[in-house]
């Protein structure tokens, strides 16, 4: 009886231990790149605080963890928006800030294409400052509408992809009615913290 117990004892903690080892060799099912991206949460408006939203007593907070940007008055939230910051390399600078330029059309003249002469794109994602132009071609700045200029550098708010993580070469993108929202309810002077908020 005693060695048909400690076989089964065996038998059993082998399986067990076979069980574990697969799951940890295996694990979970790995998640696809998509699942572990979530869409960020849409702009949040307080419409009735909106009305009173002033370019003269706004200011504007960004939170770099958080991925978001706050329109605020004093300390109440007038807008909640998602953005998207600088990327590793290419961090946006954290600090106090005040809106130095504002600019509805604006282009970068770091980052865009080289295009021909028709206007057909023919090298995308370059940078002026490295990359050289294909013969025939000539530098066409990325779009940045409804832009506030933050920094000498070039370092702005505007509308841009919002992959739901930092992704920019320094700026803080918005979405195309964040960005509007925020560019109509500042002015050249406005105040705009950055940091980890």
């Amino acid at each position: 009886m005693k060695r048909v117990c400690l076989t089964t004892i065996i038998v059993v903690a082998a399986v067990t231990l076979a069980g574990l080892a697969r799951a940890q060799l295996f694990g979970p099912k790995m998640k696809k790149p998509g699942e572990l991206i979530q869409k960020q949460a849409p702009m949040k408006v307080n419409q009735d605080s909106l009305k009173q939203a002033a370019p003269d007593i706004a200011h504007i907070v960004v939170s770099i963890p958080k991925q978001r940007a706050y329109l605020m008055i004093r300390e109440e939230i007038v807008a909640d928006a998602p953005v998207s910051s600088g990327k590793r390399g290419h961090e946006t600078p954290r600090g106090h800030f005040t809106v130095m330029e504002k600019d509805p059309n604006h282009h970068s003249s770091l980052y865009g294409d080289f295009v021909d002469g028709s206007g057909r794109v023919v090298r995308a994602g370059v940078s002026a400052h490295i990359d050289s132009a294909p013969s025939g071609t000539h530098f066409a700045g990325a779009a940045m509408k409804w832009f506030l200029r933050l920094t000498g550098e070039g370092v702005g708010m505007h509308i841009g992809i919002l992959p739901g993580y930092p992704a920019s070469h320094g700026c803080i993108r918005e979405s195309v009615d964040g960005a509007k929202l925020f560019y109509d309810h500042a002015k050249v002077g406005t105040p705009v913290d950055v940091g980890d908020f």
